[in-house]
């Protein structure tokens, strides 16, 4: 993908938080690349602009002037990258056609609602890339990635939770849950990811196990689940046991740094096949 990249001039990011945004566009520079990126207000890391040729903050749902900046700025191919905090989202404000296609839609979850968005931009000619591929280093490997490997319990609560999680994304309701003692103790929900292990250890309490997986039928090019320091130091903080994630399709940032905090505090990370 990123061979293909090359070809053209331009690539254009619609960022929201975290640091994936800023990869892609040092990824982008690397590769010869003019960065065009649209961000939205308090999502988007405003510091993002020292590596855009050109760059915007916009409020959620204002999808006209979106689409308008990218052909001002000649630019064809978009990727999307970076979090959306879904408690600020509630602080939607769409444009005609933004509403437009929210009405169109028989749910709102994550899924529908992305699908959407892809659609309409496909609609006014431009073409969608998978972030991931422009940084695959970032894609969770598969096997046991700590030196301590999950304890048998910890394989017994992994192996009854694994296609919960997979049902739950199905039914496009979240990417996590967490369980202790094969019971489901929290899913992840509006809140996201750091909230659901904050409540899962206050129900289930310490010994607790994690577990995030891509939604069934997710189009890759948005909204792949993710982990890094952060899920690292929450993990700890909880007394999570271990943590199991979807192999190849997870990303995980600062993987090295996040990997050594795990052995320092003997917690237990896996990648698996979605078919485990």
């Amino acid at each position: 993908m990123a061979q293909t990249l090359l070809k053209d001039t331009s690539v254009g990011i619609i960022a929201g938080g975290g640091q994936f945004p800023r990869l892609i566009a040092q990824e982008a520079r690397r590769a010869g690349l003019s960065v065009v990126v649209c961000g939205f207000y308090g999502h988007t890391d405003p510091g993002l602009e020292e590596l855009a040729d050109a760059f915007q903050l916009l409020h959620l749902g204002q999808l006209n002037r979106l689409l308008a900046w990218f052909h001002d700025h000649n630019v064809r191919r978009l990727c999307m990258a970076g979090t959306i905090n879904k408690p600020k989202a509630l602080d939607f404000r769409p444009d005609f056609r933004a509403a437009r296609v929210i009405f169109s839609l028989r749910d709102k979850g994550d899924d529908s609602l992305l699908r959407a968005v892809l659609g309409e931009l496909e609609k006014d000619g431009f073409s969608v890339l998978s972030a991931a591929d422009l940084v695959p280093a970032l894609r969770c490997p598969h096997g046991t990635l700590t030196r301590r490997e999950p304890a048998p319990e910890d394989w017994e609560n992994i192996r009854y939770g694994w296609p919960i999680v997979s049902e739950m994304g199905r039914l496009d309701i979240g990417q996590c849950i967490v369980v202790r003692q094969n019971m489901v103790v929290a899913v992840e929900c509006l809140e996201g990811t750091d909230a659901t292990l904050r409540r899962g250890a206050e129900l289930g309490g310490r010994g607790c196990i994690a577990l995030k997986m891509v939604k069934p039928g997710q189009d890759e090019r948005v909204d792949l689940p993710s982990i890094g320091l952060t899920t690292m130091r929450n993990l700890i903080e909880y007394g999570y046991n271990a943590l199991a994630v979807e192999a190849g399709r997870t990303l995980f940032f600062d993987r090295a740094e996040s990997l050594a905090l795990a052995d320092e505090h003997k917690l237990a990370v896996v990648a698996l096949p979605r078919s485990s």
